[in-house]
């Protein structure tokens, strides 16, 4: 089955902070920035708002630390999962994250990050202006492509 991945387009990000209220409604039942798998970084100076989520790395590092294996692959979405029940808060995941994107629940004593809501992101859903999409990588890769030709082009003529 084609993995789908969130694709981040910063520059339709307008700062709402939308997509945090959502998914800390959705996982938590409650409006937090800080218990949402997705975070959005206020550069002031240059008036950009950049939302961060976690990549779902296919050689995941904080699965590597974890030493309680409570750090999975879905099979279904491809998604890096944290079985918070079988969390022992060590932190270790935390630490081992090159992208920062593994938060620690300070009630649950568990760590957690975005987990694709179960392959429907509702972050994606509620992204007023869409700054979110969620589609295959297939998709994205071209994007990608078509985003560096743009650059090489402008940079040339």
């Amino acid at each position: 089955m084609a993995q789908k991945v969130l694709m981040v387009d910063p520059s339709k990000c307008t700062g709402c902070r939308t997509c945090e209220m959502a998914c800390s409604l959705y996982n938590e039942q409650k409006c937090s920035p800080v218990l949402s798998g997705i975070r959005i970084i206020k550069f002031e100076a240059k008036g950009m708002n950049f939302p961060t989520v976690c990549s779902h790395c296919s050689k995941p590092q904080c699965m590597s630390a974890c030493p309680a294996g409570a750090i999975v692959h879905d099979k279904v979405t491809g998604a890096v999962i944290i079985n918070e029940t079988d969390c022992i808060g060590c932190h270790k995941c935390l630490q081992s994250c090159p992208f920062g994107q593994i938060n620690f629940h300070p009630e649950k004593e568990a760590a957690f990050k975005c987990h694709l809501c179960g392959g429907d992101p509702v972050c994606v859903k509620y992204c007023p202006s869409g700054a979110l999409t969620y589609v295959f990588a297939d998709e994205y890769m071209m994007s990608k492509r078509r985003e560096l030709n743009m650059k090489f082009t402008v940079m040339e003529g």
